[in-house]
This record gives structure tokens, sequence and C-alpha cells, in this order.
């Protein structure tokens, strides 16, 4: 089966592609920038890399040329598109000119990885419409399913790996914050999975039976977000005595947490702005639908870390 991966360079496309080649697929990777996408291609690996834009729609029709199954994992967090207000109009013409090139190209399978949808009616009319991120994310699922029926998309809390944005985030916070201080969001819990548990559900969404449809998608344990610190704190041998606070605040929390982790405050703050309440899967099924047994959250993290580790060092190990 000949299968397009696009965001190839980023964290999750860079662990999917290892992964499908060992199930005999033929290969293409999409991005913008050919030399960051070969660099993280297995060595050896025989994948077509095609260079491209989705939002301009450059290079998209010879991308899904003879495409059977094609992944989008493109994302526009990007600072420009944030500083201008831009970002969800962005993502949904990069899904609309990638679902008119699927279409036309007659691709069976469109296979999404979104966010977490919490439930509007359950948080504060204030709080839903300022979580831009996770209204954008779906909004481009939806019109990814519009345009192919076949298609899944698999919706994702966060994703523990060494090249995870949010789980990098965490990890830095807790690496250079001698006390952690917590505001009110800390209190709210989510299901952080695995992102070897991520590639191997993107790897079976490719043949799965179920189609037509999003899953939400969690690990075994629900965390809140104070315990998710406290445990990757624990895990890298430190002590970090915490301190809670009954606000969130979050566009001075993003700023200060984005310069603690070295992180640009734009990137931080759609992803806090999401931090309204639980986030939590609506259902708990998918690993057994796609038949993944799952790690731990502890198990994760010690992978994550390990990886990390083989790459850069970390101060507070």
């Amino acid at each position: 089966m000949r299968i397009l991966v696009t965001g190839a360079s980023g964290f999750v496309g860079a662990s999917l592609i290892p992964r499908l080649l060992r199930d005999g697929h033929e290969l293409a990777a999409f991005g913008r920038e050919p030399a960051r996408v070969r660099a993280v291609l297995p060595a050896g690996a025989e994948v077509e890399v095609v260079p491209g834009d989705a939002v301009s729609g450059r290079g998209l029709r010879r991308a899904l040329e003879g495409v059977d199954v094609a992944y989008y994992l493109i994302h526009s967090l990007e600072r420009a598109a944030i500083a201008t207000d831009a970002f969800e109009q962005i993502e949904r013409r990069a899904a609309e000119n990638f679902a008119a090139e699927a279409v036309r190209a007659g691709v069976r399978r469109v296979v999404y990885l979104g966010g977490l949808v919490p439930s509007w009616d359950r948080v504060a009319a204030g709080a839903a419409q300022a979580s831009r991120h996770l209204r954008s994310r779906e909004a481009v699922e939806r019109v990814l399913l519009a345009a192919v029926p076949d298609s899944l998309a698999l919706r994702a809390s966060i994703v523990v790996g060494a090249r995870s944005r949010s789980f990098r985030l965490l990890v830095r916070l807790v690496e250079r914050m001698p006390v952690l201080t917590m505001p009110a969001w800390q209190r709210y819990r989510t299901q952080p999975i695995d992102g070897r548990d991520i590639a191997e559900m993107l790897a079976r969404a490719a043949t799965t039976r179920v189609s037509g449809r999003s899953l939400d998608v969690g690990g075994p344990d629900v965390l809140t977000y104070g315990e998710m610190l406290t445990s990757i704190a624990e895990l890298m041998l430190v002590r970090r005595p915490a301190i809670t606070f009954g606000v969130t605040l979050t566009p001075i929390t993003a700023r200060v947490a984005a310069a603690v982790a070295g992180e640009d405050a734009g990137l931080v703050l759609p992803l806090m702005e999401g931090l309204q309440g639980d986030l939590l899967p609506a259902d708990d099924h998918a690993a057994e639908l796609l038949g993944v047994r799952l790690h731990s959250f502890p198990a994760a993290v010690e992978n994550a870390l390990r990886e990390w580790e083989e790459r850069e060092p970390l101060a507070a190990r």
C-alpha cells in the first residue's frame, strides 16, 4: 500500500514512519523543508520526500498521486500565525486544500491526529471561546472526515515523548523550577499517552475496519496536571516542593512558563488556553478497537527521558 505522511519531520510523523516501514508499505513524506524530513528518516530508508506546503497547496497534487492512505499530521502553531490570531484560518485552509487534492487523487483514507475535545456545554462560554487551539483541531477533523468518508481521526491529550512539545514544557518546568508553582489548572485531569502507543495506533488505523469517525485515545492513567509534574520530578530523581494557587491567569502563567522553559510565549499560550477543565476521552475503547496494549505513564516518561538524554543533557538528572 502506498502511504503519504505529512508533517513528517515532526515528533509524531518521525515516530510513525519507521513503524509503517516495518509493515512493508511504500512511503512518501511531505514537508516544507525536505532537509528536515530527510534528517529524521531511518538510515537507508527508501522514502520519497516531496516538498510542499499545505497552506498554499504547493506540492500536494504530486504528493497525493497514487496514495491509498494519507496521514494528516499538520499543525500551524507558528509564531507569525498566532501573533495575528490567524492560525485557525490557516489550519482550515491547509485542511481544505489537502482534502480537495485527496479527493481528486482518489485517496481511500485519511488518518488525522487531533486533540481531545472537551464537552463544551460543561465549560464556561468564555473558556470554550478561548480555547482556539482545541476548536481549530475539531474544525480540521470535520473537513477531513467530510471529504473522505472512510477516514479516521484520533484525538489525544498530552503525548509523552522526547520531542513532544507539551511534554518537553513539563520537563523543563520541573528541571528549572526549584519550587513548582501551580495555578488552578493543576487540579484538572487528563490521560497522557505514550508516543509509542500513538505511533502504534496510527499505524493500525491505516488498515482497521473502524472508519468514518473519531476515536478519543488516552493512556491507562488518569492524572491531574499537578500529579503529572510531581510524577515527572520523582522519575527524574529530583525533589520539587509544590505551591498551588486558586487562580489561573492563563496569559500571565503562559508567559512565565515559557520564560522558564525557554519556549516562545506565543506558542505556549494556545496550549494553556485549553486548560479550562478536565480533558478526558469521551469513551475509552480506542486501544481495544485497534488492538494496542498501552504503556503506563511512568513507563512512558522513563522511555521519553531516556531518549531525551541520548540527544541532549538534562541538568536535573
